[in-house]
């Protein structure tokens, strides 16, 4: 039965990973497009903004999607679509709401931001905030309803949108442009190229919400306070956590400006400083990409679960296989890291030294966000809420302290021990109020093991990148090895994949 629920996981995961991991790679992919088209200024502000975004959306979700999960789950269709209309409903509100709030007082906002000049900017991010709050609730109900493949169909949608509308606007237009102005004039200014990445995503979460349109009236339309109220009573607990969590990755960048104004830093060498940490920064999302994929599948697997010690079991196994996986992504993007490097625009790539301290934090991210379950399942959501704080805080002191001197490095090693005291603090509350056997040796001889292969492969200097590549492929092997003998099943997969050829 273990095995069972495992493959279940293991399959929704690979599903969900090709919306997740192919298109935040597509999306990832952007970074080098950025590199080379806008100043390392302007990146800082478009890494300014996506931050703002990010806290923004959490806030206007305020916990509505577990929430969503926790009380459609178990239900009949009739009593779930209406905790579906409810939820749909009451995000609905809130995010008219705040873009009326916006319009009125854009240009208060938009000077709070330090970004005086890009008034019209803020308001249309906060259309962009509004549609993928709502969003989120649709997509919630197709991950609810298992169906994968279109929640993969529509996201790939949006972020070939994505991707179009950037190639159009960064390289496309400043080609004719050149040679003929007159065709783009009346719509295109070649010196506004951090509002055509804001209008790009604002083109993309339009075309996902048009798509949406089908599964947004699936369900016959009804709304409840009394129900609405108790979700609220569950969901709000996780809004203040989820602003929390979101601040800790982000509180670096946000506060980055500030931080950096005040200590007498001119804003030109601040901003370019953001935009080279943030180019940098999402050369690592490679390993948050997979614990995206993952949690889409493991968030409703778990809350299908009961309570069972052989469940508890299929948990404490998700968590063996997770390790093994985001540590050997972990190895092979230190074996390529020079070629990653390579990506980027030379005034760029200064800051490639942060990438292996990025993805060990998010390493801890994703074990954190494993360990986290036992809070959601005994409805304890208030300790996911201390958790963050007491990261956030760790990060936040950090920054403050140590930005003027050491920039954006202050900012890596911040977010990297916030989440390794919040992974430890949750493994031992959780094993208080609800006990899972993980194996601990096992996952720490993996951990240890990857870092000490990796070690040299940073260590070790090559005299040219064919040979850094064989030293550090070759230093991966090792890890691959030991995994296919201990915990993977090889033999077994290609033994059933020969009888299922057979026949």
């Amino acid at each position: 039965m273990a095995n069972t629920g495992i493959k279940t996981l293991a399959k929704e995961t690979a599903i969900y990973g090709v919306s997740s991991i192919v298109g935040k790679f597509l999306n990832w992919c952007l970074v080098p497009l950025y590199s080379y088209t806008v100043s390392e200024g302007d990146y800082g502000i478009v890494t300014f903004l996506y931050s703002v975004l990010a806290v923004a959306v959490i806030v206007l979700t305020y916990g509505m999607e577990t929430g969503y999960f926790r009380f459609a789950s178990h239900k009949t269709t009739e009593e779930s679509n209406k905790v579906y209309t409810t939820t749909m409903t009451s995000i609905a509100a809130t995010a008219l709401l705040f873009v009326g709030i916006i319009a009125l007082f854009k240009n208060e906002v938009s000077t709070m931001l330090d970004l005086p000049d890009y008034s019209n900017l803020v308001f249309l991010l906060a259309i962009i905030v509004a549609i993928d709050a709502f969003s989120s609730i649709p997509f919630s109900y197709l991950r609810f309803k298992q169906r994968p493949y279109m929640f993969m169909t529509i996201k790939l949608l949006m972020i070939a949108c994505n991707i179009f509308f950037n190639i159009f606007f960064l390289l496309i237009c400043p080609k004719i442009n050149q040679h003929n102005p007159e065709l783009i004039a009346w719509f295109y200014n070649p010196n506004f190229k951090v509002g055509y990445i804001i209008i790009a995503n604002f083109l993309s979460s339009v075309v996902g919400l048009i798509a949406l349109l089908p599964f947004i009236f699936a369900a016959k339309w009804r709304f409840s306070f009394s129900l609405l109220k108790t979700m609220l009573k569950y969901s709000l607990p996780l809004l203040l956590l989820g602003i929390v969590g979101i601040m800790n990755q982000n509180v670096d960048k946000l506060l980055f400006p500030y931080i950096c104004k005040y200590a007498g830093i001119a804003k030109e060498v601040y901003q370019a400083e953001l935009g080279v940490y943030g180019a940098c920064f999402k050369i690592a999302m490679v390993m948050m990409m997979f614990t995206y994929a993952f949690r889409f599948a493991y968030e409703p697997f778990v809350f299908a679960k009961k309570n069972s010690k052989e469940d508890r079991a299929v948990f404490a196994t998700a968590m063996n296989y997770f390790v093994i996986s985001t540590l050997f992504i972990y190895l092979a993007l230190i074996a390529g890291l020079d070629i990653l490097s390579m990506l980027l625009k030379k005034n760029f790539s200064v800051a490639i030294g942060i990438v292996p301290f990025v993805l060990i934090t998010y390493f801890f991210q994703g074990v954190y966000y494993n360990l986290s379950l036992w809070y959601k399942k005994t409805d304890k959501t208030i300790w996911g809420t201390w958790f963050s704080l007491i990261g956030f805080t760790i990060s936040l002191i950090i920054n403050i302290l140590f930005i003027p001197k050491f920039s954006y490095w202050a900012c890596v090693f911040a977010s990297l021990i916030s989440f390794a005291v919040m992974m430890i603090l949750c493994y031992a509350l959780g094993q208080k109020y609800y006990p899972i056997k993980y194996d601990l040796k096992k996952i720490g001889i993996y951990t240890v093991f990857a870092m000490a292969l990796s070690a040299p492969m940073l260590l070790v200097k090559m005299p040219n990148l064919a040979l850094t590549l064989v030293w550090r492929i070759a230093l991966v092997v090792p890890f691959v090895v030991y995994a296919i003998k201990k915990d993977i099943p090889i033999k077994e997969i290609l033994h059933r994949k020969t009888k299922k050829d057979e026949r």
